[in-house]
C-alpha cells in the first residue's frame, strides 16, 4: 500500500494499516517477543558449575593431575631419587623396540580373551537359559556364580595357585583316572602359564558378566519370544533374533569393564607367576613395578603406565562406537 493511501485511510477514519501487513493488507503473524533477562527467582545458568564444581575438583585432583604428572615423568631418565635427566621421547621408543614390553602387551591381548570374551559369551547363554526356564533356588544361583567378584583377587590368587600346583586338586583329579601323564606344574609351564592365569580370570569375571545379562533379560517382553515360537522358531533362534539385540546395551557395558580388567590387571599375575615362568606371564602393570621399584626406571615405568591408560580409553571408545552404531 503507498503511502498516499494509507494517509487517505486514516483521514477517513479507518484504521492504520500494520507494519506487518503484506501486499493484500492482511496482518502477518507475530513474532513471539524476546525474552530480556531472567525471571525472578531463576538461577543464572553458569550456576549449574557450582553443584558439578566439588565432583571437578576431586577428578581433577586425584586423576588429571596424577596423569600429567607421570606424563612428565615419562620425559625423564629418573631413578627416583636422584636429579632426572631429560629423555624427551625415549622412553615411548622403548617400548615400541624392547621385545620383553612389546610382549608384555601381546599378553594382554590373549587375557582380553579370557577376562572379556569369553565371560561375555558365557554370561550372556546362561542369562537366556535361565531367564527362559523356571530354575529353583535363583537366589542361591545367582549367588554362587557373582560371589568370585565380591572375593578379593588376592585370596582368588592364592586359592588358583594351589589349585594348579603339582600337589593340586587339578593334578590329583587327572592322576585318579588314569591321566597322569597330563599332569605337570600349570603355572611353571611356558607354554600354559598365560592361559591358566586367564582362566582364573574367565572365572571371576563370568559372574559378573551373568547378572549384567540377567537384569537386562528381565526386560525383554515375552511377546517378542511368543512371535519366535509362532513363526516355528526354536531356543537357538530366540536367542539369536531376541536376547542378543535386547542385550546390547549391557553388551557395551560388559564389554568394557572386563576389557579394563583385562589390561590393569595386576595382582593375579603377580601373586600366581610374578610375570614368570621368564617373562611368559608379564602384563603392562607388572612391568610398571618391576621397572620403578626394583630396576629404579621411574621414567620407563611412567611411559608403560601412559601407554597402557591410551590403550584402555581408545579400547572403551572403540567399544562405546560400535556399541552406538548397532543401536542405529
Amino acid at each position: 500500500m503507498s503511502r498516499s493511501s494509507t494517509t487517505a485511510a486514516v483521514a477517513a477514519g479507518g484504521p492504520e494499516p500494520s507494519r506487518d501487513s503484506g501486499p493484500s493488507g492482511r496482518r502477518g503473524p507475530r513474532r513471539p517477543p524476546r525474552r530480556r533477562g531472567r525471571a525472578p527467582g531463576e538461577p543464572h545458568p553458569s550456576a549449574a558449575y557450582l553443584y558439578i564444581a566439588p565432583a571437578l575438583i576431586v577428578y581433577a585432583l586425584f586423576l588429571l593431575v596424577p596423569i600429567g604428572r607421570s606424563f612428565m615423568l615419562s620425559l625423564y631418565e629418573w631413578d627416583g631419587l636422584t636429579v632426572g635427566t631429560w629423555a624427551g621421547l625415549d622412553n615411548y621408543v622403548e617400548i615400541a623396540t624392547d621385545p620383553g614390553l612389546r610382549a608384555a602387551f601381546g599378553h594382554t591381548a590373549v587375557l582380553i580373551v579370557f577376562y572379556a570374551l569369553i565371560p561375555v559369551a558365557v554370561g550372556m547363554v546362561l542369562a537366556a537359559i535361565v531367564a527362559r526356564a523356571r530354575v529353583r533356588g535363583m537366589p542361591f544361583f545367582r549367588t554362587a556364580i557373582f560371589l568370585p567378584q565380591v572375593v578379593a583377587l588376592a585370596v582368588v590368587a592364592v586359592t588358583w595357585r594351589d589349585i594348579y600346583a603339582s600337589d593340586g586338586p587339578i593334578n590329583q583329579v587327572l592322576r585318579f583316572v588314569g591321566l597322569e601323564e597330563l599332569a605337570r606344574a600349570w603355572l611353571g609351564d611356558f607354554a600354559l602359564a598365560l592361559p591358566a592365569v586367564g582362566l582364573v580370570g574367565t572365572w571371576v569375571n563370568t559372574g559378573l558378566c551373568f547378572v549384567l545379562f540377567l537384569a537386562g533379560t528381565g526386560k525383554i517382553p515375552g511377546e517378542l519370544y511368543q512371535a519366535v515360537r509362532v513363526d516355528g522358531g526354536g531356543p537357538i533362534r530366540e536367542f539369536t533374533t531376541v536376547t542378543m539385540p535386547a542385550l546390547r546395551n549391557e553388551m557395551v557395558v560388559a564389554l568394557t569393564l572386563t576389557v579394563i580388567n583385562a589390561l590393569r590387571t595386576f595382582d593375579l599375575v603377580y601373586l600366581t607367576t610374578s610375570g614368570g615362568p621368564g617373562n611368559s606371564t608379564t602384563v603392562p602393570a607388572v612391568e610398571v613395578f618391576r621397572q620403578a621399584f626394583e630396576r629404579g626406571e621411574v621414567g620407563s615405568a611412567a611411559a608403560v603406565g601412559i601407554t597402557l591408560t591410551l590403550i584402555i580409553l581408545a579400547l572403551n571408545l572403540l567399544i562405546s562406537r560400535i556399541g552406538t552404531r548397532e543401536a542405529r
